[in-house]
């Protein structure tokens, strides 16, 4: 039902939206700088941003196309390197992959796309040959493909990884640091010649005991049942993966902007005023950071439930109880992969301590290969996007890959 109702939603405004935009193209024809202007102006100001304030599932483009490397501009070439019916593994390629350190970037599967690291990307791919796991929307799945739960996420992980080859690096940003975390100590027991030289986790709930923030609260608000019963869908069978169960990426999406809701609607106030006074440059700024967050797409039901129950609720990880394959998570068998955690100082997603906390589980490793970073003054996002990611933040990262890219 949940499903249905977004989608009729949906259908019904998007030629609302197009002829809104086709009004406001047509007022721009007939404006002018005079006060007697103003109603036209305002009219296409109020109609551009009525036209943008839409949901769309259409992956956005990464549209990383060169990158600074040495004193030289180099290309950049999208390939993917594998691929399975729920995901791809990305490669930006350029010139001189070959002679730099490997690092598997773990995207978050949480409503929106890979795409949403892309400045993650840009600013690794400066001294790194960088992979993404490119997470598919699971509307886009077919039923015959099967389930995929937690226990797939950390395969793909380690498949990943093992593509990669030794010597590579492993980074996991938000939601993926438990599965990542798993899946390097699965190798590492297994003495997995693969298993990554360092592991980078950024602002990601490792015991989310700690600091709860309302994400936290709201995820022990309700049994597992309920979320099964009230957000979980079936996707409709005009769709590739019709019939296929899914936490919609809508409601994903709803549920953060009413965390936000004053925040967002000035934002798109302060949008009206843009176009208004003919700010180009703001206007569009506004348009492409919302064209990537309003890009959604929907989680397996398995995998959401699972991760729910096992990393909010159930705490399974720092308690000793995470098992993949029925087979028990041991962090201290990492030994050999030095470790880096991350957070934000003002992260209202992830609470300070939650990701440090990875650093007790992994006993085995020598202190001095763990390292931890507070980033003042930063937000959820502005842990892995911005000006604090690329100034403060990623040379620290990069001192920390480059340590051990020589490691045996």
């Amino acid at each position: 039902m949940i499903y249905t109702l977004f989608q009729a939603r949906q259908d019904m405004l998007t030629p609302l939206r197009r002829l809104a935009r086709g009004w406001g193209g047509i007022l721009s024809t007939f404006e002018g700088s005079h006060p007697a202007f103003f109603p036209l102006r305002a009219g296409r100001a109020a109609l551009e941003v009525f036209a943008d304030f839409a949901l769309t599932h259409r992956r956005p483009e990464f549209g990383i196309t060169s990158v600074s490397q040495g004193n030289e501009a180099v290309a950049v070439q999208e390939v993917v390197a594998q691929a399975t019916p729920f995901a791809s593994l990305t490669h930006f390629r350029t010139k001189n992959s070959g002679r730099l350190p490997r690092v598997l970037v773990v995207a978050p599967m949480s409503g929106h796309f890979a795409t949403l690291l892309r400045n993650t990307v840009q600013v690794l791919l400066q001294d790194h040959d960088v992979y993404i796991t490119d997470w598919h929307n699971a509307r886009d799945v077919p039923l015959t493909e099967g389930r995929f739960g937690f226990d797939e996420y950390v395969e793909h992980i380690m498949e990943f990884l093992r593509l990669l080859g030794p010597g590579a690096h492993v980074l996991a940003v938000c939601q993926p640091v438990a599965a990542v975390l798993a899946a390097v100590a699965l190798m590492a027991e297994d003495r997995d010649r693969a298993t990554p030289r360092s592991m980078t986790l950024m602002a990601g709930p490792i015991d989310a005991r700690v600091k709860p923030t309302k994400v936290n609260d709201l995820a022990n608000s309700k049994s597992i049942q309920w979320f099964e019963r009230n957000l979980i869908s079936t996707v409709p069978w005009r769709h590739r993966g019709g019939g296929r169960r899914v936490y919609p990426g809508a409601v994903q999406l709803t549920a953060f902007m009413a965390m936000n809701a004053g925040r967002h609607a000035r934002a798109h106030h302060e949008q009206f005023l843009n176009i208004l006074d003919g700010e180009t440059a703001k206007a569009e700024q506004h348009r492409r950071f919302y064209e990537e967050y309003f890009a959604v797409m929907d989680l397996p039901a398995e995998f959401y439930l699972e991760t729910v129950a096992t990393v909010f609720q159930r705490h399974d990880l720092p308690l000793g109880k995470l098992a993949w394959r029925g087979r028990r998570v041991r962090p201290e068998a990492i030994r050999r992969t030095a470790i880096m955690t991350v957070e934000g100082e003002k992260d209202d997603i992830c609470g300070i301590g939650q990701t440090m906390a990875a650093l007790d589980l992994c006993r085995g490793v020598p202190v001095t290969m763990k390292r931890h970073h507070l980033q003042t003054g930063v937000g959820h996002y502005g842990v892995f996007s911005g000006r604090r990611w690329a100034l403060e933040i990623y040379p620290r990262v990069r001192e920390m890959i480059q340590a051990y890219s020589d490691a045996t």
